[in-house]
């Protein structure tokens, strides 16, 4: 669960092996879970984040995420030799330990649906999400044609249009609105004249 599995320790962390990540490449989102965490963005949700990984011995991580999770990484890595001193301090941890785990090193990957990060082709989870949005294309598209009807499909992408613009230009759509270009004045009337073509 992210950096609530962190904080809450326990069965949360536990050592992937053969069988617990067998068969599970095709499948969309992600098995270890995602949350939000609240107590990871204060310094004592760090602490027991930190008092955990050290109790398994763990000082690599690799943080896959959107701005939130990577800012959240940053912080906890500036902070790990802090943390290590408090808990030696509060007798949590002995300072042979703290030694042993003096340096955290963080991988961090940009997982974001909208594309949107600096530096990078393609983000992860932006080719599923496509992938998926093309999916539903394809199957209202024959439903809208036995109908003659317009369907009207929203996809996600918070202030970023990549998914519509791309999914938009791969099924041909006849109008697309996008965050970055907000339509002009009399859109109504002219996207109106654009479906009765």
């Amino acid at each position: 669960q992210g950096y609530e599995g962190l904080v809450g320790g326990g069965e949360n962390i536990r050592q992937a092996n053969w069988l617990s990540v067998s068969n599970i490449i095709q499948l969309g989102g992600t098995v270890i879970g995602s949350a939000r965490c609240k107590a990871f963005t204060t310094r004592a949700g760090r602490l027991r984040a930190a008092r955990n990984l050290v109790e398994h011995g763990i000082t690599n991580l690799c943080v896959i995420g959107g701005d939130g999770s990577l800012t959240g990484a940053d912080i906890f890595r500036s902070e790990w030799g802090g943390l290590l001193e408090e808990l030696v301090r509060d007798g949590q941890i002995s300072k042979e330990v703290a030694q042993e785990n003096c340096r955290l090193n963080i991988v961090g990957l940009v997982g974001s649906i909208d594309n949107d990060f600096c530096g990078t082709d393609m983000t992860i989870g932006t080719d599923s999400a496509l992938h998926r949005i093309m999916e539903v294309i394809d199957a209202i598209t024959t439903t809208a044609q036995s109908h003659q009807r317009t369907f009207v499909l929203e996809v996600m992408g918070r202030h970023c249009g990549y998914l519509a613009l791309v999914s938009g230009l791969a099924s041909g759509a006849d109008w697309l609105f996008i965050p970055e270009s907000p339509p002009e004045d009399g859109w109504e009337d002219l996207m109106c004249e654009r479906l009765g073509e």
